[in-house]
């Protein structure tokens, strides 16, 4: 597509898996466990199990329409083809909304982290320092290149590994089946581990944004989001029976679950754990500053941001002024602490995005559109559509009735926010020709 002209499409089958393993597998995983425990006891792992059909629909609509319309800001490119301008704006905004919230939470999350190791008068500064050189770092190698950006993510997740496989093996010899029941769930509970699991799921649209850039597309993305999804459904499931199994009736009161697990077998595994949460939020943010500024990059090439959010640098082909704008941006909130309210919105946004994908993965088909190639055809795709659309619309169900009308304000600011800039473009348009 015309707004994809001059970027290059390197990143392989390997390197876009990597990044969507980076920003799905995040520190949730760490956290929620206990909170699950809690909601759903005993069955807590079967939660994630059937969460992870619910979001698999959603991977396979993903795979349809982005093996279809591979461009800069995904979703977004194959929405707006779908349904048209509007939508593609509206959703474009929730989306970027969303994981601009999200990767600031996450880099004031590291930086509170960093900040508890340093008490007193230095805990505010080392927070600051952590907050503007991590992302910053990470911006600064996106900006040497894709190659380089998608480097990065392959090797965090290798190191991301390792920790997680640790606890598996350790935790596997000290469970005990005595303590799977873990906790009695709570009244109504079992929907609540329900969203909490489909929490754990979200971020696998983030480097999808990065599409103008995936070489063979049509191929690679269907691939890259079977190999990353399969395997984590059936790790978080693994996760919880382990976590549930040494810990018992502790795991629903414990906040860092998998660490306190790792502390009843050796203290230095406790450390470990630590150390693989903050490689698992450092992990994030290298997918989400390789994917989330190509949307920003989308919206100038199309017309509805300022054309200079719209430059590729002539030598190294990436959208370096996207970068640092959104890498900016992301720094500000966190250091501000203003999102933090802001973090269900950000949830729901996110589900909103996963329903019209859904829906115009199976427009797109309908229509035969395909514009690299032969896409996916997978057979069942309505079926797939459906499911995605039934599991957002349940979340979005569950929550509070501010939080769903704040989700609808945003959605219709957008759309105001659109009719604006259309209407500015046509009086361009006919000052310019009156001008002739």
């Amino acid at each position: 597509m015309p707004r994809d002209s001059g970027l290059s499409r390197a990143v392989h089958t390997w390197g876009l898996a990597a990044a969507i393993f980076n920003t799905v597998v995040g520190a949730g995983i760490f956290a929620v466990p206990a909170a699950l425990a809690a909601s759903a006891g005993v069955y807590a792992p079967f939660a994630f199990l059937i969460c992870g059909a619910g979001i698999g629909s959603v991977a396979i609509c993903f795979a349809e329409g982005g093996s279809r319309i591979p461009t800069s800001g995904g979703p977004y490119g194959y929405i707006q083809a779908a349904f048209g301008p509007a939508a593609g704006y509206i959703t474009g905004n929730l989306y970027l909304i969303s994981d601009l919230l999200a990767s600031a939470g996450v880099a004031a999350a590291l930086g509170d982290a960093a900040a508890s190791l340093f008490p007193g008068v230095w805990a505010a500064p080392v927070r600051l320092a952590v907050i503007v050189a991590v992302p910053g770092g990470i911006a600064w190698v996106n900006l040497a290149g894709i190659g380089g950006a998608g480097r990065l993510v392959g090797g965090v997740t290798v190191l991301k590994l390792l920790p997680l496989a640790v606890f598996l093996v350790a935790g596997a010899a000290a469970t005990h089946p005595a303590n799977l029941p873990a906790a009695e769930p709570a009244s109504g509970g079992f929907g609540r581990a329900m969203i909490l699991a489909l929490f754990a799921f979200t971020g696998m649209e983030v480097p999808l944004c990065a599409s103008g850039e995936i070489a063979r597309p049509e191929r690679t993305i269907p691939r890259a989001l079977a190999m990353a999804m399969l395997p984590i459904v059936l790790l978080y499931a693994a996760i919880q029976l382990v976590a549930q199994g040494i810990l018992g009736p502790a795991l629903p009161h414990s906040a860092a679950p998998l660490a306190d697990a790792m502390l009843r077998i050796h203290p230095a595994l406790r450390w470990m754990m630590l150390g693989g949460a903050a490689l698992s939020m450092l992990g994030y943010l290298a997918s989400d500053i390789l994917g989330t500024p190509r949307l920003l990059f989308a919206f100038a090439r199309d017309g509805l941001l300022p054309r200079v959010l719209g430059r590729v640098h002539p030598n190294r082909r990436v959208p370096h002024i996207a970068i640092l704008t959104y890498t900016a941006l992301a720094v500000v909130l966190a250091a501000s602490g203003t999102f933090a309210e802001l973090a269900v919105l950000s949830t729901l946004a996110v589900a909103v995005v996963y329903m019209l994908a859904c829906a115009a993965a199976w427009a797109l088909a309908r229509r035969g559109v395909a514009e690299a190639g032969e896409p996916l055809q997978f057979r069942w795709l309505g079926a797939a559509a459906a499911s995605g659309i039934g599991s957002m619309l349940a979340l979005i169900a569950f929550a509070a009735r501010n939080e769903i009308a704040g989700l609808v304000a945003v959605a219709a600011a957008s759309g105001l926010a659109y009719t604006g800039i259309r209407r500015a473009r046509k009086s361009r348009i006919y000052s310019g020709a009156r001008n002739l």
